[in-house]
């Protein structure tokens, strides 16, 4: 079984592509590493390597966790099996 993502902290609403291609209607097995256990959600749009792929739906405004930590807010809203990156989740800091 391919590991497509990897989510470090249970209470991550994200986690990272570790894989190459990923594209729309895929479906998709994570691996949570703190608990060992894998989850498998579909993507909902092609997601490149490195880059982040919604667990859940995040609404514009919720604060994003990967790593265990605050990573920054959702500007605009996030569905479940989405992409995250620069143009919907921007730092808190300024």
């Amino acid at each position: 079984m391919t590991t497509h993502f990897i989510v470090h902290d249970k209470k991550d609403t994200v986690g990272v592509v570790v894989v190459e291609d990923v594209k729309p209607g895929m479906e998709l097995t994570g691996w949570i590493m703190e608990t060992d256990e894998t989850i498998k959600l579909e993507a909902k749009d092609a997601v490149p390597l490195g880059h982040k792929v919604a667990l859940k739906d995040i609404a514009a405004g919720d604060t994003l966790i990967k790593y265990g930590d605050d990573i920054g807010k959702a500007v605009a809203a996030i569905g479940k099996g989405r992409h995250a990156h620069v143009h919907n989740v921007k730092t808190k800091r300024w």
